[in-house]
């Protein structure tokens, strides 16, 4: 595949030459601040929780396909999605990038290292405000394979050859917080049975500019130590679908062919009463007979 990352130098050039509509994913406060010229704010990219029953997901698919197509999206631009940093905002340039996959748009970028690596480089910003010329934005139904429910998961728990990765941060995995948000934010700690974990820090690594996601074969070493391979089909998951998003760019990047979310994450999955959790402290993790 194409390399959904882009760097600034790279997108300063590339604006000047393809029509793109850029899409700021931060808070309206940030983007007043300052943001890249022409860029739309859609902060929802990052907020909207969404719920994977069949009313949730319809719901997901028209809110976003409003507004992307209110920010000028018609299938001819190629969206450019960015956030602060690539740390920041917890992957959500990625749920941008995720998003616009699940609906069927055919040309995303996400600005590697954001919005500090395009003021690092000099690059012009602006507070000025534009008014993008709605577009039709066309849903894809097939795209939408990339997006999994509660009962796909569930189904999928003890499946020999599919890897549930949890991709949250330390203390929700081992269950003494329910959430990014609080500790107990959602009614249940704990991770979904059998699943693997990789935390979506390890995707990325420090560098003098800020954080960048790793190599591919980086990246194929890190999943290599939860057996996971490029050809692992691997479902996702971590709170809301944001820092999962990151890891989903991640792996599609790297080479790893089949690689779906469960949206509704952890903050659907422990509202549920009768989906299993396990809690406490992770035993060895066994990833069943491996894909061939």
């Amino acid at each position: 595949m194409t390399d959904v990352l882009i760097s600034a130098s790279e997108l300063a050039e590339f604006i000047a030459k393809e029509p793109c509509v850029i899409i700021d994913t931060r808070n309206p406060d940030a983007y007043a601040a300052g943001h890249l010229p022409n860029a739309v704010n859609v902060h929802e990219i990052f907020t909207y929780l969404a719920t994977s029953t069949p009313e949730g997901i319809h719901e997901l698919k028209t809110k976003f396909a409003d507004a992307f197509g209110k920010a000028g999206l018609s299938g001819k631009e190629t969206a450019v999605i960015y956030e602060q940093s690539m740390n920041s905002g917890f992957g959500q340039s990625c749920r941008g990038y995720y998003l616009l996959t699940m609906l069927g748009y055919p040309k995303v970028k996400v600005l590697h290292g954001g919005y500090d690596a395009w003021v690092a480089k000099g690059l012009p910003t602006t507070t000025a405000v534009p008014s993008p010329k709605p577009a039709s934005f066309a849903i894809v139904p097939e795209a939408g394979d990339i997006l999994i429910d509660a009962k796909t998961m569930l189904a999928a728990v003890g499946k020999p050859g599919i890897a549930l990765l949890d991709v949250r941060d330390i203390d929700e995995w081992i269950g003494e917080s329910s959430s990014p948000y609080g500790k107990d934010f959602c009614p249940r700690k704990g991770r979904i049975p059998g699943a693997v974990w990789l935390e979506w820090y390890r995707m990325m690594k420090p560098t003098a500019e800020g954080p960048r996601f790793k190599s591919k074969n980086e990246i194929l070493a890190e999943c290599a130590t939860v057996g996971i391979t490029q050809n692992t089909p691997v479902y996702l998951y971590c709170f809301k679908g944001a820092r999962a998003s990151n890891t989903f760019l991640a792996l599609k990047n790297a080479g790893v062919k089949d690689v779906r979310m469960y949206f509704g994450s952890w903050n659907e999955w422990s509202r549920d009463p009768s989906l299993p959790i396990e809690e406490g402290l992770p035993v060895e993790p066994k990833l069943t007979e491996k894909a061939a």
